[in-house]
């Protein structure tokens, strides 16, 4: 028998269920799911220090499990001193049981990590159902070792869903555990 994720099976069991009740969706085919997490880094010091780029890679392969690229300059810029095809940042696609596995560990384990945390926005949606977290830490992921770390780092991570509207792809994001905040608490507390 094969290992199957925690949340892929709530998804088929709990979730698709609650979603197609509550958008009154005619088929489970129409609900919306989480087709890939995509993480990238964008390292701006890079141009000057080239181990950046490797400590950054060796990182996000530890976070995800899955091997990290870089993302190379598409145009010279030379107030920024920099050239077409310099190595400037670094970017993974997790997708099927990677994904999920991240995204387990993400909710459970990295975001309580966070000093206080209170919740995550829910402004990063992008109007297609896609949504966007900004991480200003890569060491609230306990795979990273706080004493080898050179630099501290943050990430966006995308989640992309097949959800058509916002509203879709906030409550498949809730039904998945990412800890919204409450949208009638004030500033205050």
């Amino acid at each position: 028998m094969t290992y199957i994720p925690r949340l892929k099976t709530k998804y088929k069991d709990e979730i698709r269920t609650a979603l197609k009740e509550k958008f009154q969706y005619k088929t489970v085919m129409q609900v919306p799911k989480l087709e890939k997490i995509a993480i990238s880094q964008g390292i701006g010091a890079a141009t000057s220090d080239k181990k950046l780029i490797d400590n950054a890679l060796n990182e996000m392969t530890l976070i995800t499990g899955q091997k990290a690229v870089a993302t190379r300059s598409k145009k010279d810029v030379s107030n920024f001193k920099l050239r077409k095809g310099m190595p400037i940042g670094v970017r993974v696609t997790l997708r099927d049981s990677k994904m999920y596995e991240f995204l387990d560990r993400l909710v459970a384990v990295a975001l309580p990590r966070i000093r206080d945390f209170r919740g995550i926005n829910d402004k990063g949606f992008d109007g297609r159902g896609n949504y966007t977290l900004g991480i200003t830490e890569q060491i609230i992921f306990p795979e990273i070792d706080i004493d080898k770390i050179n630099k501290i780092q943050g990430m966006d991570i995308t989640f992309v869903t097949s959800a058509k509207t916002d509203v879709e792809a906030l409550e498949l994001l809730k039904q998945f555990g990412l800890p919204f905040k409450n949208q009638n608490t004030t500033a205050n507390g």
